[in-house]
This record gives C-alpha cells, sequence and structure tokens, in this order.
C-alpha cells in the first residue's frame, strides 16, 4: 500500500510533537487527521463510525486530557468499524504494566518518547502493509 491515500488518526495533546508527527506524517505522503484531546477523539470514534470514515491507522497517546489514551482504544475496539484498524501507542509511559494494560485492549504496538522517527515510520508503514 502506497502512503497516497492513507488516512492516519493522531491523536497527541502536546503541540510540538503533533507538530514533528503531522510534518513527518504527511512528508512521507500520509494524510494526517488531529485529535488533541480524549474528547474530541472519543468524538472522532463514536460520530465517524462508518466505515468510509475510518482511518488506516491510528497513533495514539495514552496521558491525554478528558480520556486517557487507554479508555479511548478500548472504546475504539468495541466499535465494530474499528475493530481491525491498527494502533500503535506512541507515548511517554515506559512501565511494563502500562504496555501490558495497551496490549490487552488491543493495541498493536507500543512506542515510547522520545522516538526515532524512521523506527516509526517503518512500524506504521509494517501494520499499513497488511490492510
Amino acid at each position: 500500500m502506497t502512503a497516497t491515500g492513507t488516512t492516519i488518526l493522531m491523536v497527541e495533546d502536546e503541540e510540538d510533537i503533533a507538530f514533528l508527527l503531522r510534518f513527518m506524517l504527511e512528508r512521507s505522503g500520509y494524510q494526517v487527521e488531529h485529535a488533541e484531546d480524549g474528547r474530541q477523539a472519543l468524538e472522532r470514534i463514536t460520530f465517524g463510525a462508518g466505515s468510509s470514515q475510518v482511518p488506516d491507522l491510528v497513533l495514539l497517546d495514552i496521558m491525554l486530557p478528558y480520556h486517557d489514551g487507554l479508555e479511548i482504544l478500548a472504546r475504539l475496539r468495541a466499535q465494530p468499524a474499528w475493530q481491525e484498524v491498527p494502533v500503535l501507542m506512541l507515548t511517554a509511559k515506559a512501565r511494563e504494566a502500562d504496555i501490558v494494560r495497551a496490549l490487552e485492549l488491543g493495541a498493536d504496538d507500543y512506542v515510547t518518547k522520545p522516538f526515532q522517527p524512521d523506527e516509526l515510520l517503518a512500524r506504521l508503514r509494517r501494520f499499513l502493509r497488511k490492510r
């Protein structure tokens, strides 16, 4: 799958990181939707649940205002249209318990901040090739 036409939903509240991710992803040819907090992410998941509205991949932080990433992940996986969408957690939370919890809730991968841009892109491409 080429990046053209591939949409990534980025859920990230830190402005600097969101800017960097958007730049990096758009430069690689991806279309980026940005939810700045847990509330926006839940609205996007709940009201954008039609199959044409579902992104190709979700980049999800854990520490977010209003609703944390783990709650968003659980709610996302409860939506039939979103069950097969790869979810890559991108967070500063590096404790084993956090990683295990995210994977048990249905995350496909887990990357801790600070991250290496080329590694993150390689992980994204790995999931997008499968779709």
